[in-house]
């Protein structure tokens, strides 16, 4: 019954139904659930004669005469008159004929409208009525709260209003209530029939929360218990391993590092010591800011496995940041006799056999690429831990691609976009999070401004007679007719021959070559080049102490993440850094990343207040996949009640694992829900 058809509904056709399909509503159960997006409250009602010019409200009035006004082109209009006594207010009805057979004298009708004065008369084009010849529960549109829904072009509000009311009076009362009673005391849940009713058509602000709260509730809770039985899933797997601390190589590397863990770090490291200790596998998140020292704590877990006999494999988004990596932890690791390669897409054929053949082998203890390790034939001879940096950059598919090549190995996620707590509860619930909340001591501040492009230059100057180095970033490669922005490979002759003649200035962007790329890195790195001009594939990985501005042109153009994580590539070194915004901030979006931006460096903050501008939807960008689709809920606004369903559904599947009579049906929602494709609730 819910599977059908919307267009055999009456009224509704072939013609409407594709227009229905338009708003993601194919069938009975869609139109039910196509919940309002907004509510008008229209249950007061004034006097004509208290309507004041220019207000949208509601009347109550009789009509007492029609008129048919014909313009120069001997087009019609229709004028319909209405009054209560009070005063009275004229219909004006464009393209509306049909309208004087059903509005005819002596009709009573609520009108809800803006009205305006003209000619000292009360008038109203734009307005809903309803003819009154029953019970006052019976209308929909006027004095109510009235439910507002999205709409499609064709399509009119009262039309889609009238539809959803005729359906839910027919089909509301077949829904099945799939939670017992156990967990709607628990919650303190309304009944669920009733709430599907009431969150289109409440008949109070009361009515309507409780509605809400149930749905979301419902809504939230198959994700939460989804996530659950995907954790368990993970802890009754065991390790084919397990670990030791022998510390023949955690010992000699913590004394080679010319500084001390943090005390954030030492906690995170005692935690994915103890998950690698476990005999069953790891499969946690490690978050932090920029610069707070996660490659580190990688660094000790991946020498635990090696220590152990095993290999360790780290994966990053992007050519730049392996590059980077592999440089840092060669360099870390150059006291230890430890192999680590590098794969990447541009290697030749001939490097990548040797590479592969040697990974196979066991001859190779780390190693760290791209999409490169997931190809068919990397094998590894003992894969022990997966670590994946950067991890909302890859598909769900790829990590697990990943991970299939051990057998249960370890996992490890890292991300230096903070998420916020909402956000990790709904699509990290099947995760143990680690948290490093502060970053290193010794380091410069930043300061963040916005200027003018010859202030920000002049800037520039200042640092590199001191010394230092600089960023100067652009959101395009090459010039773009839709844009007109400057960009990295125009604006480098300009840069180096009118600006800046004096200084070395170089090119770093990701349609060069991986050799060119590897050079202009190394030159940078350095000090051989003053100024790198380049776009946001810095974003992530570039780790030079001494580059102490950065400069983002058109920063307008990128979002407040990517912006944070531009600037975290400076301020890694005991100098007082600075970064540059420059741009026109024109729209209210962008004026309020601008603000945020100068307001703060504090990475959460930050990453609440992306989430709240751009929604769940946009946060990780388009190849995160472990965003439930939600028809009413809101990840932002609904934390209180993610908490709670997380906490009863931990609870419901440690009490009954869904085997009692009284959860079928929370099974079968569940199995309806997501069926055997569980994939985009996998982080590895």
């Amino acid at each position: 019954m819910f599977k059908s058809d919307v267009q055999y509904l009456k009224g509704v056709g072939p013609r409407k139904a594709e227009l229905l399909e338009n708003l993601g509503v194919k069938t009975v159960y869609d139109l039910i659930t196509y919940f309002p997006k907004e509510y008008e409250d229209r249950r007061q009602l004034k006097k004509i004669s208290q309507v004041q010019d220019g207000e949208e409200t509601g009347i109550q009035a009789q009509v007492i005469n029609q008129k048919i006004i014909y313009t120069r082109k001997r087009n019609g209009i229709l004028k319909i008159f209405l009054t209560d006594n009070s005063e009275e207010v004229v219909l004006v009805c464009f393209n509306q004929m049909y309208l004087s057979d059903i509005l005819k004298k002596g009709v009573n009708v609520v009108l809800h409208g803006k009205f305006e004065r003209k000619l000292a008369r009360l008038e109203t084009s734009n307005f809903t009525y309803e003819i009154l010849d029953g019970s006052d529960s019976d209308l929909i549109h006027t004095k109510r709260i009235v439910p507002i829904y999205g709409l499609t072009k064709g399509l009119n509000i009262k039309f889609l209003r009238s539809l959803i009311k005729r359906t839910l009076d027919k089909y509301a009362d077949s829904f099945q209530d799939m939670l017992p009673g156990i967990i709607k005391d628990e919650a303190n849940l309304c009944d669920y029939i009733w709430a599907i009713k009431k969150i289109h058509f409440p008949g109070d602000w009361e009515e309507k929360r409780k509605a809400y709260r149930r749905l979301i509730f419902d809504e939230f809770f198959l994700f939460q218990l989804a996530l659950a039985f995907k954790k368990k899933g993970i802890k009754k797997k065991k390790k084919s391993f397990t670990y030791r601390l022998k510390r023949t190589l955690l010992t000699p590397f913590r004394q080679t590092l010319p500084f001390d863990f943090t005390p954030a770090q030492k906690k995170v490291i005692n935690e994915i010591f103890s998950d690698m200790q476990s005999i069953h596998p790891m499969n946690r998140l490690l978050q932090g800011d920029v610069g707070s020292g996660k490659t580190v704590v990688a660094l000790a877990a991946l020498l635990l496995a090696v220590e152990n006999g095993r290999q360790g494999v780290i994966m990053v988004p992007t050519e730049i940041l392996a590059m980077q990596h592999y440089i840092n932890v060669e360099k870390m690791l150059a006291s230890l006799k430890i192999k680590v390669e590098l794969l990447a897409g541009g290697m030749g054929k001939r490097e990548k056999k040797r590479i592969c053949q040697e990974l196979k082998e066991g001859k190779i203890d780390i190693i760290i690429g791209t999409h490169s390790l997931i190809q068919e034939g990397i094998d590894f001879f003992r894969l022990g831990l997966v670590v994946i940096d950067e991890q909302h950059k890859f598909g769900v598919n790829q990590r697990a691609l990943l991970r299939n090549k051990g057998l249960n190995p370890d996992v490890l996620v890292m991300t230096a976009t903070p998420i916020p707590r909402t956000l990790a509860l709904t699509v990290y619930g099947d995760l143990d999070v680690s948290t490093i909340s502060e970053c290193p001591k010794g380091r410069g501040e930043i300061i963040t401004q916005w200027m003018k492009d010859k202030r920000a230059y002049k800037k520039v100057s200042e640092e590199v007679k001191k010394g230092r180095q600089c960023y100067i970033v652009y959101p395009l490669v090459d010039e773009s007719d839709s844009l007109q922005i400057k960009a990295a490979v125009k604006m480098l002759e300009k840069l180096k021959n009118e600006i800046f003649p004096d200084y070395r200035v170089g090119i770093l962007h990701g349609q060069m070559k991986k050799q060119e790329k590897k050079i202009m890195m190394e030159k940078f790195v350095g000090k051989e080049l003053d100024i790198l001009v380049t776009t946001s594939i810095i974003e992530v990985g570039i780790d030079v102490s001494n580059a102490t501005v950065m400069v983002i042109e058109n920063s307008n153009r990128f979002g407040l993440s990517t912006l944070h994580q531009l600037r975290g590539r400076i301020g890694r070194g005991k100098h007082t850094s600075h970064c540059i915004l420059v741009g026109e901030f024109k729209t209210f979006e962008a004026r309020k990343r601008k603000e945020v931006m100068l307001a703060t460096a504090d990475g959460f903050k930050i990453a609440e207040e992306d989430l709240r501008l751009r929604g769940p939807g946009e946060f990780f960008g388009t190849q995160q996949h472990g965003l439930p689709e939600l028809k009413i809920g809101n990840i932002i606004t609904d934390f209180e009640i993610i908490e709670k369903t997380r906490e009863i559904a931990s609870k419901t599947l440690e009490r009954e694992n869904l085997t009692n009579s009284d959860y079928s049906k929370i099974k079968d929602a569940l199995w309806e829900r997501f069926g055997s494709n569980l994939k985009w609730l996998s982080v590895g």
